[in-house]
């Protein structure tokens, strides 16, 4: 019997139905003007272009051009790729110029529908830019779409890593610009270390268009990008605690693996400050709760975690000697992506691989502030209504469901649960062995690497030819990906499973062409693809008579989001094809999350060895464990939201003030008013307002203007003359400080110490962030204890946050008018000595060139090898200047 909602909805339709047929009247006016966009000539397209920009910089309205701008780029696109774009294509394109998430299956071309908002907003001017997972997409997408926004004369570009900056600027400055949300992300946060306004790459943060935005969105949400730099090195430390952790037994520490930590029993605690008093790590006299064992108590939790919560092949792999993470929810590999905290260096040591130095934060954002800067964000992705209330409150999208061109015909069966990993093997090694014997292509889902290569030995024993695609063979990703539709193909994936390439029955014919083409370069690119497209139609039949793709899980994920993923995988275009989940008792989900309610309702319907249930009860069940799992990590990533919330108010305010200095041509009215202000903090400090002249401090006030404006004046003399009170002093400080300045100025010139001002205070803005950035972690980590005594740790950390800004402004004002007032133009003796220094690193570096084969610089003037008096201060490290390819402290440096 239906429910009322249900009969209401048959009758009224969903919002989401209703949403969607408001769009149709646009789209039909779009068909409407078709026939007049295919009428223009290639050039006309062009002009097209160039007469919406004037109407759009006339003022007209976004909205009020989109059925010709729409039209233009359907044209555009036919014309450049042979693609003509669906109606539902034309839909998508208008929720995401809406600014909204757009959820469209898998093979329903989402990366054309980005291109006509992309199209539409960029005849602003003001640049798109769309968003993808990696760069292999940013890539082929760019050259892709780019011979659409070709045609219709826009720019298009493409920002990756390791990219020279000059190609990088050029990038951003296109129409449309295709990036990764890491390289946007630490683009932003380079720009914001510039000390030039000319060496910005990112031109504003207009609109963006996030692909698969739930990846970016949601499950990289936790992690923050981080530009850092290298610390002290403890590496000998993490070795050494690192041998002390597989000392300890079960009853040593315990694990909670639903909050993913591990900490020490009162037993492991003993037994852990016995050992390290035996590695001499710790004094006979001193205890770990002591406050200077801080740090080792750090060094031995993060060592804890490291051996018990993170597994090698499923949270990391070890590629030529380096650890490098995983992404849990993609099985990609997070290259130059390391755990804070000395976290990694703890993975590190218990792999016996190379320490790295644990760094320093220089800056920091996470993808949900970057994001939201944006004036206007859209994302696509064929699953996103799991988290649709995430996606309203915290950037305010909406998701809506865009109908596909041609019905599902995808047959979804229900889960089939086991007792013991070992039956579900076996399971699924007998389904694999059916549909291969009749050639049906198979996609192996797998959630880890660990899984997925323990299911390959297993098919290599029953002597199935398959392909296995997981971090570790990413280069081939693509490749492997574009097989997986082809007749007898079976494929074994993490949850990486290609996305952003489609898997299409009988084979990809793009990529068969340029594998063709590789191998043939003479070959005739028309008569190559005619035959593999013949070729391909011929497979496909043949795949689509044995039931299209089927894509059988071992495992459900935490998200339904992520399992929606893979079953989507399969029925693209209204192909038939088939999804099923395996699943056991021993599965990790199942044994943390899985409800008492599953284990009565499987011993209800009874078990037996080497048989699976299958029942609707058990799917329901299984959905309500996922659905409490991402409730829970959408509370942890608003939890993290909150606090970077804090953080990133100052970040604003920090990157605000760079960018106006750096704008700004003369900056000697800030410079004064920051020197007025530290005489203003001075007089408060030791001349207290309504004091009395006994109860001032001039001694100490001579002290501190000594020390923060660089004058030595007989303050103490001033404060016993009659008549003088605090704004006299206050006065003549400010006085005698413009003078010290005017006679810089005359030393030094106008215009260089105009540019020395702007340099010390860019300099000083971020030492004092980095500091400040440092002391807002260590905040974050001791507020966690003031719930005990009955305080809001989120208030205290705002309160305390702001404090701590306010003070880190008042002391940038002291370290920047106390540098000036000591700056002075070089003796001809220090000018010789630079030139030296100077001359000693070119040298080490032309010894370095020429070790690694490179032809050498010309050395500058006055350096002697046989000299050691025009070598200058070699640092310790340094190549000896004599050459002789030691160091300089076992060279002429070594100490007798």
């Amino acid at each position: 019997m239906l429910g009322l909602g249900a009969i209401s909805k048959k009758v009224f339709g969903t919002a989401n139905d209703r949403m969607v047929k408001a769009a149709r009247p646009i789209v039909a006016k779009i068909n409407a003007l078709e026939p007049e966009f295919q009428a223009l000539s290639d050039d006309g397209l062009i002009a097209k272009t160039e007469e919406l920009k004037v109407r759009v910089a006339g003022g007209e309205t976004l909205d009020a051009i989109l059925p010709e701008a729409f039209a233009n780029c359907r044209e555009g696109a036919r014309r450049a790729l042979g693609l003509r774009a669906f109606d539902v294509q034309l839909i998508g394109g208008m929720f995401l110029h809406q600014g909204n998430i757009a959820e469209m299956k898998t093979g329903e071309g989402k990366t054309l529908v980005a291109t006509f908002p992309a199209y539409l907003n960029a005849l602003t001017g003001k640049g798109v830019h769309v968003v993808t997972v990696n760069d292999y997409l940013a890539r082929r997408d760019s050259e892709w779409m780019g011979k659409v926004f070709a045609k219709l004369g826009m720019r298009c570009g493409v920002v990756y890593s390791q990219q020279p900056d000059f190609e990088k600027k050029e990038a951003y400055a296109a129409d449309v610009t295709y990036a990764t949300n890491n390289e946007l992300g630490f683009d932003y946060l380079r720009d914001n270390m510039r000390m030039r306004l000319d060496d910005m790459n990112q031109r504003g943060h207009f609109f963006a268009i996030v692909d698969e935005v739930d990846s970016i969105l949601i499950d990289e949400a936790r992690t923050p990008l981080i530009i850092s730099g290298p610390a002290e090195d403890k590496s000998d430390l993490y070795v050494k605690v690192d041998k002390l952790i597989p000392l300890l037994t079960e009853e040593h520490f315990t694990i909670d693996e639903k909050i993913r930590n591990a900490t020490l029993t009162e037993d492991g605690n003993e037994f852990i400050e016995e050992k390290l008093r035996e590695a001499d790590l710790l004094s006979d006299d001193q205890s770990l709760y002591d406050p200077e064992s801080t740090s080792l108590v750090h060094h031995v939790n993060q060592g804890l975690r490291a051996h018990k919560l993170f597994h090698k092949d499923q949270n990391y792999i070890v590629r030529d000697g380096q650890v490098v993470l995983i992404d849990e929810f993609t099985g990609r590999m997070m290259a130059g992506r390391r755990l804070s905290e000395g976290l990694h260096q703890a993975i590190e040591a218990k792999e016996g691989a190379a320490i790295q130095p644990e760094n320093v934060t220089y800056a920091s954002v996470t993808f949900q502030n970057y994001f939201r800067m944006y004036k206007k964000l859209a994302g696509m992705t064929g699953t996103a209504s799991t988290e649709a209330a995430e996606f309203r409150e915290i950037y305010n999208l909406g998701v809506v469901e865009i109908p596909t061109n041609l019905p599902i015909a995808r047959l979804d069966e229900h889960d089939q649960v086991y007792r013991t990993s070992r039956e579900k093997l076996d399971g699924v090694l007998t389904e694999i062995r059916d549909a291969h014997e009749k050639g049906q292509p198979i996609l192996v889902g797998t959630t880890s690497i660990e899984k997925s290569e323990e299911l390959s030995a297993l098919l290599k024993q029953a002597e199935i030819t398959h392909n296995v695609l997981n971090a570790r063979q990413h280069e081939q990703e693509a490749q492997i990906v574009a097989d997986a539709g082809r007749f007898g193909a079976v494929t074994i994936a993490t949850n990486m499973a290609g996305r952003g390439t489609d898997i299409q029955l009988g084979g990809n014919v793009e990529m068969q062409v340029m594998q063709a083409l590789d191998a043939d370069p003479a070959a005739d690119p028309a008569d190559l693809r005619a035959r593999i497209e013949a070729d391909v139609a011929e497979e496909k039949k043949k795949v689509i008579a044995v039931g299209g793709l089927f894509v059988l899980a071992t495992e459900r994920h935490e998200s339904r989001r992520i399992d929606n993923q893979l079953r989507g995988r399969s029925g693209r275009q209204g192909d038939p094809g088939r999804s099923v989940f395996f699943l056991s008792l021993e599965d990790d989900l199942m044994r943390i999350f899985g409800s008492e309610r599953l284990e009565k309702v499987l011993s209800t319907l009874g078990m037996k060895e080497g048989e699976a249930i299958v029942h609707p009860w058990v799917n329901k069940s299984l959905e309500k464990a996922q659905a409490k799992v991402e409730a829970r990590n959408f509370d942890i990533r608003k939890e993290l939201l909150k606090y970077d919330n804090v953080m990133n108010e100052q970040r604003r305010v920090v990157f605000e003030q760079r960018r106006d200095i750096m704008e700004a041509d003369d900056l000697s009215e800030i410079i004064e008013d920051m020197r007025h202000q530290v005489v203003d903090d001075l007089i408060d400090t030791h001349m207290p307002p309504n004091s009395y002249a006994e109860q001032w401090d001039m001694e100490g006030l001579k002290a501190a203007v000594r020390d923060k404006l660089g004058l030595d004046l007989p303050v103490q003399d001033w404060g016993e003359e009659d008549g003088v009170d605090q704004d006299v002093v206050r006065e003549r400080l400010c006085e005698q400080s413009d003078a010290l300045m005017a006679q810089k100025q005359e030393q030094f010139g106008s215009d260089t110490l105009r540019n020395l001002e702007k340099q010390i205070l860019l300099e000083t803005i971020d030492r004092k962030w980095r500091e400040h950035l440092l002391t807002l972690d260590h905040l974050r980590s001791a507020v966690r204890f003031r719930g005990y005594a009955q305080k809001d740790p989120l208030n205290e950390y705002k309160a305390e946050g702001f404090l701590l800004f306010e003070a880190m402004l008042n002391s940038l004002r002291e370290d920047v008018s106390a540098y000036l007032s000591r700056i002075r133009p070089l003796s001809e003796e220090e000018q010789k000595s630079m030139l030296q220094q100077m001359a000693l690193q070119q040298h080490n570096a032309q010894i370095a060139a020429e070790n690694a084969g490179d032809a050498p610089a010309p050395l500058l003037e006055g350096f002697d090898e046989a000299d050691p008096e025009t070598w200058g201060n070699p640092g310790r490290n340094d190549l000896c200047p004599c050459g002789s390819g030691k160091k300089f402290k076992h060279c002429h440096g070594r100490l007798a």
